[in-house]
């Protein structure tokens, strides 16, 4: 299949979607300017491949795009609020995003901070206000929260940050990719097999391909930061190494992370190999995974 064909459809579907969001937020009592510096992050142009993941899954178990939608679309709010809060001063202190000034350098901390706060609750809005089965949503509602608290996304950039300068343990390592990122992409996954009723076989199986693509994504991530250019990543390369961050190529060198982040992708394409043809985006995205340059 061509992949690249597959995740432009999607992408365009999901962005459909969030602009339609975005337009329901100009028209409402949403301060202006609040509205605009969420836009302005929402609509900056990203991959959307959380979305397209949750996507993916559904379609693998025979779901259809259309009635995921609104739950997939809902991640990329999650996604962008954690990137309008990685960016900030106090986080990560970066000045550039997709090719764009950061969101806190165009609005200020303040709005920022409020963007982000915004966003994501506007994704457990849109979850809970779906005529959907009221156990699927529970679920849903469930698995985000597990993967964005403490235990996922927060507890993993805490880590991150307190280890900063510091030389990390493996394990330590782990702790924070598996959380920081690895932690919604798994999810994303799961929500793509819960809302399309997965057997518990069929769920173990994706939430196995969802950790290992995960891992591997924040992986590349880090190499790239070492071996990409500024105008591929839309950012400045190498902050990681300057802030003294705990990184796969600091720690393990870009070899062993690159033959680390192989190995994982294979371990996805293992976990789902006894799904059919409909599961091909799937095999196609993790392996996307491994040459992408953004």
């Amino acid at each position: 299949m061509d992949i690249n064909r597959y995740l432009k459809r999607k992408q365009e579907l999901i962005d459909g979607f969030l602009k339609e969001y975005t337009a329901k937020n100009k028209n409402n009592s949403c301060p202006k300017r609040l509205y605009r510096s969420m836009d302005y992050s929402l609509m900056a142009g990203g991959k959307r491949v959380r979305p397209i993941l949750a996507i993916a899954s559904h379609e693998a178990l025979s779901g259809r795009s259309k009635n995921i939608l609104p739950i997939a679309s809902s991640l990329e709010l999650i996604h962008t609020y954690s990137l309008i809060h990685d960016d900030l001063p106090a986080m990560d202190n970066d000045d550039m995003r997709r090719n764009k000034p950061t969101n806190h350098i165009v609005f200020g901390e303040a709005t920022a901070i409020l963007a982000g706060d915004a966003l994501l609750t506007d994704a457990f809005g849109i979850i809970s206000g779906l005529k959907e089965n009221p156990r699927t949503l529970i679920n849903v509602l469930g698995e985000l929260t597990h993967a964005c608290g403490p235990q996922g996304m927060v507890g993993g950039q805490t880590v991150d940050i307190l280890l900063e300068g510091k030389k990390a343990k493996k394990s330590d390592l782990l702790y924070i990719h598996t959380r920081k990122t690895g932690a919604l992409i798994r999810a994303s996954v799961r929500i793509g097999a819960l809302t399309a009723r997965a057997t518990q076989g069929k769920l173990n199986a994706l939430t196995k391909y969802g950790e290992n693509v995960g891992l591997a994504f924040q992986i590349i991530d880090d190499i790239l930061d070492i071996t990409g250019t500024n105008s591929e990543l839309g950012k400045s390369v190498g902050t990681d190494i300057i802030r003294g961050k705990n990184t796969y190529p600091s720690v393990f060198g870009i070899k062993k992370s690159m033959q680390d982040a192989e190995n994982l992708i294979k371990k996805s394409l293992a976990a789902i190999r006894d799904f059919d043809d409909r599961a091909e985006p799937l095999r196609e995205i993790a392996k996307y995974i491994l040459r992408r340059r953004n």
